[in-house]
């Protein structure tokens, strides 16, 4: 009976010793800041038991027996963690401390360099884009678009970002005239706005409506700031050489304030290109006072001055001749170099936001904002003389090659000979870098403006200014409101309400900057006896003072004034496996123009127009299907309309009120459909999309020759003008964008993942628009307006530019358990196109001005040669990066350095345009056919092998 008795209370007490040997494993998330990080993925090796950490950060695995464990942490957009540790027996409760996830973020270039590329002498649009960490959602896809491509001027699905929204603490970005975005508003302080929340493409926001781009929403409170000093040091080759930080936080008091500020400084004696400039300041100070637990306000101030200059396009004849990485906006003054394309700036923002917590379910979110202050570009400027430009055709080996080799000429140095000899003096000047050839002639053009005889000119005496430089100025004043409202009905349920008002002033205008020895300029325009002979040629009629001196303003003055106001309600709901978001827009917007100029040719040009109204319509959706919980099929919808921007709006500001013909608000349908796997080891996403555009208005501004353009006074007096700076607009523009996306994120080890992407697209024009040009020099058309049709632009099937339209990329990244990381990737793009020029697409290109019938012999076969898509050259790149931190204490230490086109290819054209100087079919095949053609595309190429190496210390 014993014995059975021991028997029976051994085998009782057996599963007590496991029970009580089974042990409970937790540990708290943190980032850098120490704040927690929520719905991060832990993994337990050997198990399928995976679990999610909570909102404090919190995690914990159950039940564990004596042994050695390993758990995988992962988060988008933070390094994984890989840790180890043992459980003993008798141990009931293992903390694991708080683990700290760092950003994935922080080997990615925290300069944000910004290349600017100027239109060139002729107004042509040219390219603004922001390189390098821009922006970063959590979607494994865009991502790696945007640390490896972005860099390479890829766009994703070849969209506009005029359709996107950029927000900084509850504001729009978003700039009224053009629909731009100045992201040197915040100029480096990277470290202040680098984390934000992103809904890619045009899936809903919880924050605003947005468009075909995404929605970006930064927010700066000063208490999110980890507590203390960060100091970053960075070196790099791009743009500027070096930039330096700082940011302290103060942490939130006992009494409920908490203080952050920050200051930098980026800055160049030359930059990559060849005679550029940087010097760029930011700051920020942040101040929230925390009123109780449920009502907090801040108070921000951002602000950025910068002074820098830019580089030029050029034709492949000037690459040829100089490199990639030649610039023809500068030249020698006295020995110093001295750039006549200047960008300086400075428009703070100052924005008060209220955080109320209602109650338990509600929260309502406040913002009012106000922006002032100029932004200024300067350009060298000239009357009756030629244009100064080393890359202006006439001064290069091309146009004397192109003339009967005994014709008398100036060649590049001034002096009578003949075209071979010019030829020869041009090439040799051109292949052997000489600056009195390839660069402006600061010190000629001081002695031509100071050999002027003195004259008198409306009642000035002294010496007029053959060339000089002007300001061309935006002095803006924006004030937003907006509100932002959520409402939980319970924890499936979430109604959302955004409401935003701007208030947009911006007055634009010309300013004499320098007038090169001078004593003034004359604000007329220089054309004038040419084009339109008897009239004044003022760009200011009955102005008291037609000579102007530094600071005074000539050639135009206006302003652009705009109200709009958004309503955006939202309802996120979750029920069974389908989560859904359905996003709604109502917008009204008014629009006008007050011109402070009296044009000689437009009775339109000044006084305050009339105003432009516009309503907008949105409808944006998205559905998520939950497989389990690691495999989803994710739809994202929209229809919506967009009012013209105001320079979409107005033909020709400057000089009149006139509106685009036909003018509609933009329409665009979007669809995507996507299948994502997200599990620790494998993170992937194959989409198809399609969004079509309709009802697009574009304005592009260039030189022509050729053109039947004719003018007509009040008497009915006709005047033909063969060749005239033109203004070409397109209504009705139709667009497709369709194609897929595949990203993959795959973890061979814990530590080691290989990455993955793949875009291909097709994105073309839909229908031949109607196409509309103006003119100074020809001012009002017998039609009695400034502008007249010259029929459809066959640009059907044509594909759009701007982007590659195929991309790809393959890397791996290496993350040591020990805080190291080396990643490198291979990028491959190809289909890349520059925008067809519709001005050259029409009948007219083909239309001899004299039968008003086609050229006699002309085929289908010699027009298609000459109008054959421009395609760019296919590429590849190698972009490697490495970094380590070290915690020392309270001391963190972060190094890091990335590399991107490690082969240094020098072939990759990022962008450009074609030039339109020839107007008609015979001079146009001519120059096509030449070896270098006068009039060829112009074109922006990649710099080159870059780097970008950065130390951060946090104390």
């Amino acid at each position: 009976m014993i014995k059975k008795l021991s028997l029976v209370s051994l085998f009782t007490l057996l599963p007590a010793s496991y029970y009580f040997a089974q042990t409970t494993v937790f540990a708290y998330l943190k980032d850098a800041d120490g704040k927690p990080i929520e719905k991060a993925q832990v993994d337990l090796k050997g198990s399928e038991n995976d679990v999610t950490a909570d909102k404090i950060g919190y995690f914990q695995f159950v039940d564990l027996q004596p042994g050695h464990y390993q758990v995988v942490i992962t988060k988008p957009n933070y390094e994984t963690k890989v840790m180890e540790f043992d459980v003993i027996s008798d141990e009931k409760r293992k903390d694991l401390g708080a683990i700290t996830l760092y950003s994935a973020l922080t080997n990615a270039d925290q300069g944000l360099a910004i290349i600017d590329s100027d239109s060139d002498e002729e107004g042509n649009s040219g390219q603004a884009s922001t390189v390098g960490l821009l922006q970063s959602s959590q979607d494994v896809f865009s991502r790696i678009a945007a640390f490896d491509l972005g860099f390479y001027w890829f766009r994703p699905r070849g969209i506009d970002g005029r359709t996107g929204e950029t927000m900084l603490n509850g504001i729009s970005m978003v700039k009224s005239d053009n629909g731009n975005v100045d992201f040197g508003n915040w100029g480096g302080l990277n470290e202040i706005t680098r984390y934000p929340e992103i809904s890619a493409n045009h899936s809903p926001s919880e924050y605003a409506f947005g468009g075909n781009n995404s929605v970006i929403y930064k927010n700066t409170r000063a208490s999110e700031y980890r507590k203390g000093f960060q100091f970053t040091q960075s070196l790099t080759n791009r743009n500027y050489r070096n930039r330096t930080s700082l940011r302290y936080s103060s942490g939130m008091s006992k009494k409920g304030w908490a203080f952050t500020l920050m200051g930098a400084r980026r800055w160049a004696e030359e930059g990559i290109q060849e005679g550029t400039f940087y010097d760029a300041y930011g700051f920020y100070a942040g101040v929230e006072k925390k009123i109780n637990d449920s009502h907090t306000v801040t108070f921000n101030v951002i602000g950025a001055p910068y002074r820098r200059s830019t580089a030029s396009p050029s034709t492949q004849e000037v690459y040829d001749y100089r490199g990639v990485h030649y610039n023809s906006y500068w030249g020698y003054q006295d020995g110093k170099q001295r750039s006549e394309r200047v960008r300086q700036g400075f428009q703070p923002i100052f924005q008060l936001q209220d955080f109320w917590k209602i109650n338990k379910k509600s929260n309502l979110w406040t913002s009012v904002s106000y922006q002032f202050g100029k932004d200024r570009g300067s350009r060298l400027d000239w009357q009756n003389v030629q244009n100064p430009s080393p890359t202006y055709y006439r001064n290069l080996p091309s146009y004397f090659d192109s003339l009967d080799p005994n014709a008398s000429v100036i060649d590049p140095t001034g002096a009578q000979t003949t075209a071979q000899d010019a030829f020869r003096t041009a090439y040799n000047g051109w292949t052997s870098g000489d600056p009195s050839v390839t660069q402006l002639d600061w010190d000629k053009l001081y002695r031509r403006n100071m050999q002027q005889p003195a004259g008198n000119y409306y009642g000035q005496t002294g010496k007029r200014a053959l060339y000089y430089l002007v300001d061309d100025v935006s002095d803006d004043k924006i004030f937003n409101a907006a509100t932002h409202f959520v409402h939980n009905f319970n924890d499936n349920t979430k109604f959302l309400l955004n409401v935003s008002y701007q208030n947009y002033r911006s007055e634009q205008y010309r300013e004499v900057k320098d007038l090169l020895g001078a004593d003034f300029v004359l604000n007329r325009d220089p054309f004038a006896a040419t084009n339109q002979p008897g009239k004044t040629g003022l760009y200011n009629e009955g102005e008291d003072n037609v000579t102007k001196k530094v600071g005074d303003r000539m050639t135009y003055d206006y302003i652009f004034r705009r109200q709009e106001v958004k309503v955006n309600p939202g309802l996120k709901l979750t029920t069974g496996k389908f989560d859904l978001f359905v996003s709604a827009m109502a917008g009204y917007s008014s629009s006008s123009r007050e011109g402070l100029f009296n044009h000689y040719l437009y009775k339109d040009s000044k006084g305050k127009g009339q105003n432009y109204d516009f309503w907008n319509y949105g409808l944006k959706g998205q559905v998520i299907y939950k497989l389990n919980g690691r495999n989803f099929f994710v739809y994202n919808g929209a229809y919506f309309s967009q009012a013209p921007f105001l320079e979409d709006l107005f033909v020709n500001p400057r000089v009149n009120g006139s509106v685009a013909p036909n003018i509609q608000n933009m329409e665009v349908n979007a669809n995507d459909l996507s299948y994502v796997i997200s599990t620790p080891f494998l993170k992937l996403r194959l989409t198809g999309f399609l969004v079509n555009t309709n009802n697009e208005t574009t304005v592009q501004r260039f030189f022509a020759d050729g053109l039947p353009l004719a003018s007509v006074d009040a008497d009915g007096n006709q005047t033909n003008v063969q060749s005239a700076f033109v203004t070409q607009i397109m209504t009705d523009v139709k667009k497709r964008n369709m194609g897929m996306e595949l990203g993959i994120d795959y973890k061979v080890l814990p530590t080691l993942s290989l990455q993955g992407l793949a875009s291909i697209g097709q994105y073309t024009y839909q229908n031949d628009p109607t196409t509309y040009f103006a003119s100074d020099a020809a001012g009002i058309f017998a039609n009695g307006l400034p502008y007249t049709s010259v029929g459809k632009a066959y640009i059907k099937n044509y594909r759009q530019g701007g982007t590659p339209q195929q991309a790809y990329s393959l890397g791996f990244r290496y993350n040591s358990p020990k805080y190291w990381w080396f990643g490198a990737n291979w990028n491959y793009f190809d289909d890349n196109y520059l925008d067809p020029a519709s001005l050259i697409r029409t009948e007219s290109f083909v239309q001899n001005n004299n039968t008003s019938t086609p050229y006699y012999g002309l085929t289908e076969s010699d027009i298609r040669r000459v109008l054959e898509p421009s395609k760019l050259p296919s590429s590849f790149f190698v972009n490697v990066n490495a970094g380590k931190s070290w915690v020392f204490g309270k001391y963190y230490v972060l190094l890091s350095a990335s590399v991107n086109n490690l082969l240094n290819n020098r072939r990759y054209i990022t962008g450009g345009f074609e030039q339109t100087r020839n107007a008609k079919f015979p001079t146009f095949s001519t120059d096509y056919d030449r070896e270098y053609t006068l009039f060829a595309p112009k074109y922006w190429y990649t710099q080159g092998r870059s780097y970008f190496v950065n130390l951060q210390f946090r104390f």
